[in-house]
């Protein structure tokens, strides 16, 4: 059993369910591809406030496995979106020295899409200040099965091995945007003991100082995993 934890150790693996994307929209009367649009920007400069903060790991949720029922020309609209923001944005981030991964399956991706995601991943591979996992088509109950299909004993460090992503930390901290408090299927097994903060902000709104109080509300959190 681990030891309890710290607070004043501060958080180096942060996870965000990035909600409100289309609530945003929907308050300005805009389409809401320009609410995914501002939420895309927004994950960019958090990412670069996660690097300053000397985070390690930023994980974002994408797009959900779930997402693929919503309306055909939504779909298409983030397919686009996601398409040209690995183009333009991978050398950028490259040159920030962040390492790109997207978990999730890959089955259902289109094959420039795929392509363009193994570039990017490719590309930023050697990168070592800070890890950007881009959870797209993902669902946690999925990645379970996924690795439950493929496990064949040997206790919770084999069965981590077959997770999408063995080489993600599990977050210290969890972040829920836009004032729901759920995880909506999001890193199941992953979080088992991850602090959870909801904030109140849609994620096109979540700024430096809304992002900072979240990793405050953290340190005040006493991590005993089950101990004392």
């Amino acid at each position: 059993m681990e030891a309890a934890t710290s607070a004043a150790e501060r958080a180096k693996y942060v996870a965000i369910i990035t909600d409100g994307n289309g609530r945003w929209a929907q308050s300005r009367g805009v389409p809401v591809v320009e609410g995914h649009e501002a939420g895309a920007d927004t994950v960019k400069a958090r990412l670069r406030d996660a690097a300053r903060l000397g985070i390690q790991e930023l994980t974002v949720y994408s797009f959900s496995t779930e997402n693929w029922s919503r309306s055909a020309e939504e779909v298409t609209a983030l397919m686009r979106m996601f398409s040209q923001r690995i183009a333009i944005e991978t050398p950028e981030l490259d040159a920030e020295g962040v390492r790109m991964r997207f978990i999730g399956r890959r089955d259902r991706v289109a094959g420039p899409l795929l392509e363009q995601m193994q570039w990017a991943e490719e590309k930023t591979a050697a990168n070592t200040r800070i890890t950007l996992f881009v959870a797209f088509d993902y669902g946690g109950r999925q990645e379970i099965l996924d690795a439950a299909a493929r496990y064949d004993g040997g206790g919770e460090d084999a069965f981590r091995t077959l997770l999408y992503a063995p080489d993600m930390h599990e977050p210290d901290l969890l972040i829920r945007t836009s004032g729901e408090q759920r995880l909506s299927n999001y890193l199941l097994w992953q979080s088992a003991y991850s602090e959870l903060v909801f904030a109140p902000e849609l994620w096109p709104d979540f700024d430096t100082a809304a992002f900072e109080r979240c990793l405050a509300e953290y340190d005040t959190r006493q991590r005993r995993f089950g101990g004392r």
